[in-house]
């Protein structure tokens, strides 16, 4: 059910941005339609109003809406979310190739490196890149509610951790490890798949860099990487067995 509102809300989005100029609910009613959407004009101009409240699109007279820069922004959002949904299976096989072993032994890399990277960002880090990281976990937790992509609000979570440590060998540790560029996508999608979360673990991590507390910071990150490790582990348990057992059934 979120699943299709998203849709719901992308497309209509992507009507009114695809259009030379300001549109109506009928435009956007039959570009839904196009989408396989079966919906009434007086629902679209349900859905128009609760956007125009939201600050997604803004009313032009009576020649219909347009997107705002927070509704273009969206639109983005949900486009990234869009070609993440598509590219599932593609992404399940790039799981595959890449191997239980090798995600762990990515995690283990992260957790010795990224563990002394926030002790060192709670000794160093700055009052604007504080703000900054606040600004990203609001960001996420935005992204949570709305069940857009957090995957690139993971990345830039973790490179202003790397940015406060100012230790660049750590730092071009972590690059090496950052160049598997799926590795954010991968453990996202398998996160989802074992309904598992980061927000806490990003929080607790904020929370200890922010006081400038350098133990409680290294703890809260090898705490974050030891959960991504156990669901990678309950990722492979129940979506491998669960296959393997299939494949066995369809043998007998």
């Amino acid at each position: 059910m979120q699943h299709e509102k998203l849709r719901l809300l992308f497309f209509t989005l992507k009507a009114i941005d695809n259009s030379q100029g300001p549109v109506g609910s009928g435009f956007i009613r039959h570009s839904l339609q196009m989408q396989g959407f079966d919906i009434s004009e007086a629902t679209v101009g349900r859905i128009l109003r609760q956007l125009d409240l939201k600050g997604y699109t803004e009313r032009i007279g009576f020649k219909g809406r347009k997107l705002t820069p927070t509704g273009k922004e969206l639109l983005a959002e949900l486009e990234r979310e869009n070609n993440i949904n598509h590219y599932g299976k593609e992404l399940l096989n790039v799981i595959r190739v890449t191997g239980k072993q090798e995600l762990l032994d990515m995690l283990i890399a992260r957790k010795a490196i990224e563990s002394q990277l926030a002790k060192l960002a709670a000794m160093y880090i700055t009052n604007e890149e504080i703000l900054e990281m606040e600004k990203i976990i609001k960001r996420q937790e935005i992204h949570v509610k709305e069940g857009i992509s957090i995957a690139d609000d993971d990345v830039e979570f973790h490179k202003i951790i790397s940015k406060a440590a100012r230790n660049r060998v750590l730092d071009a540790a972590m690059d090496l490890i950052r160049q598997h560029g799926q590795l954010s996508p991968m453990l996202e999608y398998i996160r989802k798949r074992v309904k598992s979360t980061v927000l806490l673990d990003h929080k607790s991590i904020y929370e200890a860099i922010a006081s400038r507390n350098p133990e409680l910071a290294e703890k809260a990150m090898i705490n974050h990487i030891e959960n991504l490790e156990r669901d990678v582990k309950k990722y492979w348990e129940i979506a491998y067995n669960r296959e393997g057992n299939d494949e066995s059934q369809k043998e007998n």
